[in-house]
């Protein structure tokens, strides 16, 4: 019986010196979780801003290589000015009946709509770009192409005007 009595003694001093966590190590453990998730918060945000940029400049892109497609199988003449595209001051671009060559001042213009089905501005809620054309102009051979993709927003400015060499994310440009 006496060693009985040691034993539940030893067992119960036992239990008093395994303890559980301290409200302090909880709130202490709870806070730099909280630090970590705030950290990660701030870097997704960032990564889905960019991952939207570069869907604007693969728009860009595709128009790019929408004209390419237009040209090679509609050739431009010596000297002539061509739009191709979806969408001028947000209104959709039809072919112009003209059978005169395109001019700078004047220029031939035809849409994209059966290389492309539909664009929409990921910067501005999905909704359709304002301006969504390029400009390809042929010189001694070998064409020249323009680029011009506007947001209706007014957070962001893209792309006018310009060539595809230089599309990329870093030119988006937030106001």
């Amino acid at each position: 019986m006496l060693e009985r009595l040691k034993e539940i003694w030893l067992d119960a001093k036992q239990m008093r010196d395994e303890r559980g966590l301290t409200l302090i190590e909880l709130l202490v453990v709870v806070v730099i979780l909280g630090i970590i998730a705030a950290i990660a918060v701030v870097a997704i945000g960032g990564l889905i801003e960019n991952s939207r940029k570069d869907a604007v400049v693969s728009d860009a892109k595709q128009l790019v290589a929408a004209a390419k497609l237009y040209t090679s199988s509609n050739p431009v003449q010596p000297g002539e000015v061509v739009k191709l595209g979806i969408k001028e001051d947000k209104k959709n671009i039809t072919p112009s009946t003209a059978t005169t060559k395109g001019t700078a001042a004047a220029p031939r213009v035809d849409t994209l709509e059966k290389y492309i089905d539909e664009m929409k501005d990921s910067l501005n809620s999905d909704a359709a770009y304002k301006d969504s054309f390029v400009v390809v102009t042929e010189e001694n051979g070998t064409y020249e192409y323009k680029v011009t993709l506007t947001s209706d927003s007014t957070d962001y400015d893209y792309f006018e005007g310009v060539d595809p060499g230089a599309l990329k994310r870093s030119a988006i440009k937030e106001k």
